[in-house]
């Protein structure tokens, strides 16, 4: 099935299963349907199975939306205290979709406990209140976490074994196009671990990558199963970079404790980052407008004098200057918590686990120490391409745990395909007009509206206008300053952070495009409070650089209002 199919089908308020194999465009495809929600109206419940996956899309675990936390096993009295709570009633009630992604994290008896709640709340006896559900994932990737006894065991109880999904009936949408790897030989093994057919011929693809990285250039994450492999290799190589300028970034945070938490269980930036120049690096958010997207690797090769920020060199050359991001939970539009730490994690090594959802240019991986179904075939297929793949080891061997996926996935992966083309069949022998009035009738369902949304596309028109027009990146946000844009605003169109986009306002300023106007506005109401003593403090260390006067301060300011006085400040 393809992507444009697939979108058809969940526009018309049907329950989904979205799976394909990595890199068929699952999470491209959901991104675009969340994008046409909130052009007519209606905010989606993005959430995912575990942290890591939750900060993907930018959401709640699916334990902490529907409240039930870790347990997933729940009586009577506890379901009817947890539907009583007001802010897990309040976030279910005005749900109309719920996303739920990493579906093959997630095991039956949690499914069924958030459905339980959603009943509930909704007073409805239909799955999960009657909302919209949209599972998305590939069972042949890592399956639900086994208690420490269970492992190895084989015995996993899937979320397609629950009560609850037999109910919801999603339709199988099994995307059948691949975006990632173009390359036939690395396919052709992959796809035999999916039909568990590994031939001599795959072997040897493969042993023909052994021991290659000794002759690689530039450092390459190596990807392990087990986190003390991981610490102790990333220490390791930081350790023997002898330098004084080693720079400490800590993580700050806002919002409720609970949330603030399970976002940094899946930030997969550390809440101390160490970084010195010469450390290998890999970026943890998805920025492709400043030319990085989670699984980009480099290299640190500076300190920005001003900031403080690291600087990034990555493989084609490209320098880019890394500034904090967040990482957030919205509900209703509003962020309810979020962490606030430079996205990038040390990347001489990183767990199977926490690579899933990566896409990477290059990796070496140990598949000695593999030790659950779908490890080996989730390290695998992070990598782009053949050329990219190295392995560690001596021999590879036919039967060895790498190769191998559950044999109950096997069996029920014929079935989705099958499932998957008579759903294609059926929606294909729909006429255009019907389609159409379907997807209208549950807009207007869900409380939307039928009207797109101008704002959200004008925004998408804009950016890729001067795109077109090969603007440069101080012209594009110069046209939209004209326009009487705040920097937030000029940075979400742009896809930009808002410090990037202060930056370009004070070179603006500089040029003498703007007037001083523009800069008092983005300050923050505490800075401006304070203008003379921030003045006076910069006055006094005689010195350009931030990072000594935004410690002299105690850091009660940020570095873009440190940025915009010490700008100003040039006026006096």
């Amino acid at each position: 099935m393809t992507q444009e199919e697939t979108l058809n089908i969940l526009k018309t308020g049907a329950n989904v299963f979205l799976t394909g194999e990595p890199g068929s465009g699952k999470t491209h495809t959901i991104n675009e349907y969340v994008t046409y929600l909130r052009e007519h109206d209606v905010e989606p419940a993005t959430t995912a199975s575990t942290g890591i996956a939750a900060t993907h899309v930018g959401g709640y675990t699916i334990h902490s939306w529907s409240g039930i936390g870790i347990k997933k096993y729940l009586n009577e009295y506890e379901y009817d205290a947890i539907a009583g709570k007001e802010y897990v009633a309040k976030k279910i009630d005005r749900a109309k979709v719920l996303i739920i992604d990493e579906i093959s994290m997630l095991d039956a008896p949690t499914l069924e406990a958030a459905d339980q709640v959603c009943r509930l709340v909704k007073r409805s006896s239909k799955p999960f209140g009657g909302l919209q559900v949209v599972l998305v994932g590939d069972f042949f990737q890592l399956p639900p976490v086994n208690r420490d006894s269970e492992r190895g065991s084989g015995n996993v109880n899937f979320a397609f074994n629950s009560k609850t999904w037999q109910e919801l009936n999603p339709i199988i949408c099994y995307l059948t196009e691949q975006h990632r790897q173009d390359d036939v030989d690395f396919l052709s093994v992959l796809s035999a671990i999916r039909k568990n057919s590994i031939l001599q011929e795959h072997i040897e693809i493969l042993s023909n990558r052994l021991g290659l990285h000794e002759e690689v250039q530039y450092e390459i994450p190596k990807l392990f199963s087990h986190n003390a492999d991981v610490d102790r290799i990333n220490q390791k190589h930081l350790d023997m970079i002898d330098r004084e300028d080693s720079k400490t970034f800590e993580m700050s945070s806002q919002g409720k404790d609970s949330l603030v938490e399970a976002l940094k269980r899946g930030c997969l930036s550390p809440e101390k980052l160490e970084l010195k120049v010469g450390a290998v690096v890999m970026f943890t958010k998805n920025n492709p407008a400043s030319g990085f997207v989670n699984g980009t690797l480099g290299e640190i090769i500076d300190f920005d004098m001003d900031s403080g920020f690291p600087i990034v060199k990555l493989k084609d050359g490209e320098r880019i200057e890394v500034f904090p991001m967040e990482w957030a939970v919205e509900e209703g539009g509003k962020i309810k918590a979020k962490i606030i730490q430079v996205p990038l994690r040390l990347a001489w090594a990183i767990t199977i686990h926490k690579s899933q959802g990566m896409s990477l240019d290059a990796a070496l991986i140990d598949l000695s120490g593999i030790f659950e179904y779908g490890q080996g075939y989730v390290a695998l297929s992070r990598v782009k391409k053949l050329s990219g793949l190295y392995l560690l080891g001596e021999e590879i061997e036919m039967g060895q745990k790498a190769f191998q996926v559950h044999p109950e996935i096997l069996r029920k992966d014929v079935e989705l395909k099958s499932l998957s083309e008579e759903a294609g069949k059926v929606f294909g022998n729909i006429s255009e007009s019907e389609l159409l009035k379907m997807q209208s009738n549950f807009v207007l369902a869900c409380g939307g509206s039928l009207k797109v949304n101008k704002e959200n596309t004008s925004k998408k028109k804009k950016k890729q206008k001067a795109i077109n027009n090969g603007l440069t990146t101080l012209e594009e946000t110069f046209n939209l300053i004209k326009e009487d844009k705040r920097a937030e605003e000029v940075a979400s169109i742009r896809g930009l952070t808002r410090q990037t986009i202060i930056s370009h306002i004070c070179q603006l300023f500089e040029k003498g495009n703007i007037e001083n106007d523009l800069l008092y506005r983005e300050l923050s109401p505490e800075a401006t409070e304070s203008f003379d003593l921030i003045t006076s403090t910069l006055r006094d260390l005689g010195s350009d650089k931030l990072t000594p006067v935004f410690h002299k301060l105690s850091g009660r300011y940020s570095f873009d209002d440190l940025k915009i006085i010490r700008t100003l400040s040039s006026l006096y």
